[in-house]
């Protein structure tokens, strides 16, 4: 397996160790596959967790993550991205990716390119490694307007 990647999509090949890239590779296929088991299988359980982002707001705990994504999934919206132009750091216990995503989000009537700046922190909790937080922000305040309108339905 490549060492060092250019972007993630959640096809790469994972090396199979179960490490933070293992993880962050397996993240960003059940996010693009709408994969809610897949999701949870990546993040901290219980109430450790948290998440920030222009879309589901402060969300503290699994359960309240969990119900953000099945907002967004079961919404009239479709999203997809690329992680990318990231850097990666870590410890023994903890890794911290820092980069941007880029995608699209279509409905039936609209598609609109979006893009983020994003963080994803990781630790390893009884052995295994697992998300503990995400903070997403946005430069563009009209693609973010758009953006909500098109997960929201308005």
């Amino acid at each position: 397996m490549k060492t060092h990647l250019l972007e993630i999509e959640g096809v790469e090949l994972k090396s199979g160790d179960g490490g933070p890239l293992d993880v962050l590779i397996e993240f960003y296929r059940a996010f693009n596959a709408g994969d809610l088991s897949g999701l949870e299988s990546v993040w901290l359980a219980g109430e450790a967790p948290s998440m920030d982002n222009p879309i589901g707001g402060i969300r503290r705990g699994w359960t309240a993550i969990e119900e953000g994504y099945s907002k967004l999934f079961n919404g009239p919206a479709k999203v997809h991205v690329t992680f990318h132009d990231f850097t990666s750091q870590g410890g023994s216990d903890w890794h911290l990716f820092v980069g941007r995503e880029r995608g699209n989000c279509v409905t039936p009537d609209k598609e609109l390119k979006i893009a983020f700046r994003t963080t994803r922190w990781l630790v390893r909790h009884d052995g295994l490694w697992r998300q503990l937080h995400h903070h997403g922000s946005v430069e563009d305040a009209d693609m973010l307007r758009d953006y909500q309108r098109l997960v929201f339905g308005r």
